[in-house]
């Protein structure tokens, strides 16, 4: 198959010649009409009835507990991992193919991340690998998961949905009740995507979304953590806004906290974009079908869902024969004006966390070196 013919397809499936972009934020509803009201009414910052309803309608798509609005995705995963027990010191095992704002999160809070391979049937966190790890280098012991070799505490695992294809999450959840760890998921690209009738997100003992830009849907920037329990979502709320005891008046914080709320002119982004989601799922369901078949017989393998899986096939992606053909795949349709991209370098590729403690990574390798992510945003598929 040649890249030009693969142009072409792009080209006549959103029936353009201009630039067509990886994926951007639609808008088809009420999202105009809002955020005006945000404007009208002046509660356009932390304060507004939008917040409320955007948890809300998160909580009842989700079927969470409880969910709390944050500021970005990065700031949710912080706090989902904060709420988890993370603290400084501590290990987080987690894969080298993900993007920054996972590892980001860690680094931040003084932890340090533990690189392991990806699924081949989820490209996410393999919870083989994980058992591996575990059981080459890691005890249970009453503090605690310790890493054996370093002596630290293994207090998280953090497997990230990549591109909205839920990882195998009964076997992972399986070893982390075996080895007293938390599970925490970077549900960042996956609102949408359900694992055996669940929402991603939900099954860990904390979730993370993410709604930047160029999410499946937006609120500008924005996150929300996602809660098993209601009294642990209470807490992630207060912590989340500065750990500010109510008060009609009087100005007392009970710990250190972040100041991660989400404005309410983003929310009333959000709350349009919610009342629209299942439209574009739709859309994109039959976009990937759409890839799938051009695919067909090619050399070039599409990414589909895990059997197990629902996903919101946020970013489409195709594995090519090799990496000659991979460069030429990106040359061409970017030269071309088709907006096509490599995956991420891989996190152990990067100077911060190039020491970081890793395992066996062949299959990560693999997939940086010949998965290319394809134009993804809703269209009507004609």
């Amino acid at each position: 198959m040649k890249s030009p013919s693969i142009v072409k397809f792009i080209r006549d499936t959103y029936q353009t010649n201009e630039f067509i972009p990886l994926h951007v934020p639609t808008f088809q509803g009420n999202e105009k009409s809002y955020v005006m009201e945000t404007l009208d009414t002046t509660f356009v910052s932390s304060v507004g009835k939008f917040v409320d309803d955007f948890e809300h309608k998160i909580e009842a798509y989700t079927g969470t507990a409880k969910a709390v609005a944050t500021v970005n995705g990065t700031a949710a995963l912080h706090t989902a991992l904060y709420m988890a027990g993370v603290r400084q010191g501590d290990l987080v095992i987690t894969q080298a193919l993900t993007f920054v704002a996972t590892c980001n999160a860690l680094y931040h809070m003084g932890a340090e991340p533990v690189f392991v391979d990806v699924s081949p049937v989820s490209l996410g966190l393999c919870p083989k690998a994980v058992e591996a790890f575990l059981s080459d280098q890691a005890e249970v012991t009453e503090t605690g998961c310790i890493h054996k070799p370093t002596g630290k505490r293994i207090q998280a695992v953090v497997p990230m949905h990549t591109f909205g294809h839920p990882i195998e999450l009964d076997e992972l959840l399986a070893i982390c009740q075996k080895w007293s760890i938390a599970l925490v998921e970077d549900a960042a690209e996956s609102l949408g995507s359900f694992y055996k009738d669940k929402h991603t997100g939900t099954i860990g003992d904390f979730g993370a979304l993410s709604f930047n830009g160029n999410k499946i849907i937006t609120t500008g920037g924005g996150g929300m953590v996602l809660c098993q329990l209601s009294d642990k979502g209470g807490r992630a709320k207060h912590v989340t806004t500065t750990a500010k005891v109510p008060h009609a008046y009087e100005f007392f914080h009970d710990e250190p906290g972040f100041n991660y709320r989400m404005p309410n002119i983003n929310a009333a982004l959000g709350c349009a974009q919610m009342e629209v989601l299942d439209n574009y799922l739709q859309q994109k369901r039959c976009l990937a079908e759409h890839y799938r078949r051009f695919f067909s017989g090619s050399e070039y393998q599409f990414f589909s869902e895990p059997n197990y899986a629902q996903s919101n096939y946020w970013l489409n992606a195709v594995i090519c024969p090799d990496q000659e053909s991979r460069e030429r795949l990106l040359k061409e349709t970017n030269a071309a004006g088709v907006m096509t991209r490599p995956i991420w370098k891989l996190m152990h590729r990067l100077p911060m966390f190039e020491n970081a403690i890793r395992a066996d990574l062949s299959f990560s390798e693999f997939i940086e070196e010949h998965l290319v992510n394809l134009p993804s945003s809703p269209v009507e598929v004609k």
